[in-house]
């Protein structure tokens, strides 16, 4: 029996696996995010059909929308990070879109020849002017196919309707976007260099590079609906995350020194200046008279105005004895800070782990 049923076990392994391929569920964000993108479009296309009704009419020659902006506002909703959902990529892409379906339509009014030529033209002419999006395929065709009562026919409605829908959709997805915190369009921020140089931040130097995806992109041979810039960012967050699975529980209580000297936030700065100078300190905790912390003292903020020491102190980095030390790296490679103050739940100060700590500890589990 068991020699039976093992074949076929095998066989529905196969299977399973080759219909996978169909219905891949990607990861992406919770059933939140996506009612919130659901209720955007709901949104964006209600008040899109209400300001062409107003701006330009309605009826059959003058649609309130054109059938594919829905497949726009799912782009712009759904997947506001992806390059075919950025605002050229939907105005340009559907309204030059319109423009070629206008002219095939002219040019071969047979609709067998001009429905392929004018999806074939989109793509063509899409990628071209840099704003390829999926909907203005259907665009082209719709156009092509002489829709709207006739009104396609006219280059008029490229830009009166095609472009004006465009335009008022991508106008609410910004505004949608700002309103739920997330960037549009769409824009992966760099860590900016912390004296002001072209030096990229030492992350960066080191693994993989901008110009490394790239090449690995243009090898791939395929279209990626997603940008290098975010691939960079991935992978860098990914070799993080792979540094931390590599040293295991070392965490910031393991590594930080104790034995730290702080002064109180009442104390007046030139003692602060007095206790950085005769110790030969680049960091000064500032604490209140319970322990807890209020800020750092560097010798850079000596010279700021304020006559006690919680005046001139800057924010600190905070982490906790349990944090992992993988998560201490970036911070402290970014160059805006050479220490992290660990405290515990009451904010009260137990120790600090610095640039030359984590340097150590690495080079241990090394």
């Amino acid at each position: 029996m068991t020699q039976n049923t093992e074949p076929n076990s095998g066989r529905r392994r196969i299977w399973s696996r080759y219909y996978s391929t169909f219905i891949d569920v990607p990861a992406g964000p919770d059933w939140r995010e996506r009612t919130r993108a659901a209720m955007g479009a709901v949104g964006g296309i209600a008040l899109t059909g209400l300001l062409c009704a107003i701006m330009v009419g309605s009826g059959l020659s003058h649609p309130l929308l054109v059938a594919p902006m829905g497949a726009s506002a799912v782009l712009l909703f759904a997947v506001p990070a992806s390059p075919l959902a950025q605002p050229w990529a939907i105005i340009g892409g559907n309204t030059i879109c319109a423009l070629v379906g206008i002219t095939i339509l002219h040019i071969a009014p047979v609709t067998w020849l001009a429905a392929p030529l004018a999806v074939g033209g989109a793509i063509i002419a899409m990628s071209l002017m840099r704003c390829l999006h999926p909907p203005g395929g259907a665009v082209a065709l719709a156009t092509a196919l002489g829709g709207a009562g006739g009104a396609s026919a006219l280059y008029s409605f490229a830009f009166t309707h095609v472009g004006l829908n465009s335009l008022l959709l991508v106008i609410v997805g910004l505004l949608f976007h700002r309103y739920s915190g997330h960037s549009y369009p769409h824009r992966v921020p760099a860590a900016p260099s912390s004296h002001a140089t072209a030096d990229v931040v030492p992350l960066d130097r080191v693994g993989v590079d901008a110009a490394d995806v790239d090449e690995a992109v243009a090898a791939y041979g395929e279209v990626l609906d997603v940008s290098t810039q975010d691939l960079h960012a991935l992978f860098k967050d990914a070799e993080l995350r792979a540094s931390g699975r590599r040293h295991g529980d070392l965490t910031a209580g393991d590594i930080m020194s104790r034995d730290i000297i702080s002064i109180n936030g009442a104390a007046g700065v030139s003692e602060a200046a007095a206790l950085l100078y005769e110790r030969g300190l680049l960091s000064l905790p500032v604490i209140d008279s319970a322990g807890r912390v209020e800020g750092v003292i560097t010798p850079l903020d000596l010279g700021r105005e304020g006559a006690l020491a919680h005046h001139i102190a800057s924010d600190p980095l905070l982490a906790g004895p349990s944090t992992p030390v993988a998560a201490l790296i970036r911070p402290l490679s970014e160059g805006q800070r050479h220490e992290i103050l660990v405290v515990d739940e009451a904010l009260r100060l137990r120790g600090m782990v610095t640039q030359t700590d984590l340097i150590a500890a690495l080079a241990a589990a090394a």
